[in-house]
């Protein structure tokens, strides 16, 4: 089975969805579209901008989402998922691929959840760090010894998870993590602590934008962050996304879930290479690779 999977932040680039745009009319109206749902001209960014201006978390979310979003429709009728998963706001662009959110609707709200995780990070100083080279176990047994708010975030790959929340207490984290046999544990370059309790105020905006939103019935399952399960009601899914903002990234689960379901083919939609990366650590009986624009 085919399975479409879609990044999340940090991901994004510099000149990033340029090709698309050049190559396809159909490109072109999509990011004019969303030149004018934001309100901004968000492709001189994404076309011209520096990788810093890229980085600005009302910037990056869309960024990222369009360029996945608008390279699914472009590849027309070969465009057929049997399965869908996203990494963290990867999820949204899944949404709008499997039919449950319109491209308007999915937009608007990667818009309001990219702000509210802004407004989120501004509240109380908060970070995110990872580990490699130790079992998920004992990580999460640590996190829950410190003292402070730090949880598990992102299950990446088998050993590679990224845990997330107060500054000393993700520190006291890491230090124990390393004492423990971790071979790295750093802190990340991020405005916040993703993914964990300190996202409570922007959950629950974000939240009352979903609800305010209409989901439809999709196409194809969708493995969710939350649950690294097949997901086919709208009203789960509704749910499941209303709760992902604070819960933890099964990433791991998710493809582990996806593979036993029968994914054999799994193809990254959007910018960069970091899910095919992730896959090859997860399970190496599978093949990954790039969605590519038609010629």
């Amino acid at each position: 089975m085919k399975a479409y999977i879609f990044p999340g932040q940090g991901a994004q680039y510099p000149g990033m969805g340029l090709d698309l745009y050049e190559k396809s009319p159909l490109a072109q109206e999509y990011f004019e579209k969303a030149n004018s749902i934001l309100g901004f001209s968000i492709t001189d960014i994404m076309f011209e901008g520096t990788a810093e201006q890229l980085k600005e978390t009302k910037v990056t979310q869309p960024a990222i989402f369009l360029h996945s979003v608008i390279l699914a429709k472009v590849l027309g009728d070969s465009f057929k998922p049997e399965m869908v998963a996203g990494h963290s706001l990867g999820e949204l662009s899944a949404l709008v691929a499997n039919g449950v959110l319109s491209f308007e609707d999915g937009l608007t709200l990667v818009s309001k959840r990219a702000l509210a995780m802004q407004k989120a990070c501004e509240i109380a100083p908060s970070t995110m760090a990872a580990v490699l080279g130790l079992e998920d176990e004992i990580v999460e047994q640590t996190c829950a010894d410190v003292e402070g708010v730090v949880v598990a975030a992102n299950y990446n790959c088998p050993g590679q998870l990224v845990i997330s929340g107060e500054i000393k207490a993700v520190e006291s984290a890491c230090a124990a993590l390393t004492e423990k046999g971790a071979k790295r544990a750093i802190l990340l370059p991020v405005g916040g602590a993703f993914h964990s309790p300190m996202m409570e105020p922007a959950r629950a905006e974000l939240a009352a934008a979903i609800e305010a939103t209409e989901f439809k019935e999709p196409i194809c399952p969708v493995y969710q962050n939350v649950t690294a399960s097949a997901v086919t009601s709208a009203s789960e899914i509704k749910k499941n996304l209303m709760i992902q903002l604070t819960a933890p990234v099964k990433w791991t689960q998710s493809v582990q879930a996806m593979v036993a379901d029968g994914g054999t083919e799994f193809i990254e939609v959007g910018p960069g290479k970091v899910l095919q990366g992730l896959m090859r650590k997860i399970d190496r009986t599978v093949t990954a690779g790039a969605a590519e624009m038609p010629a």
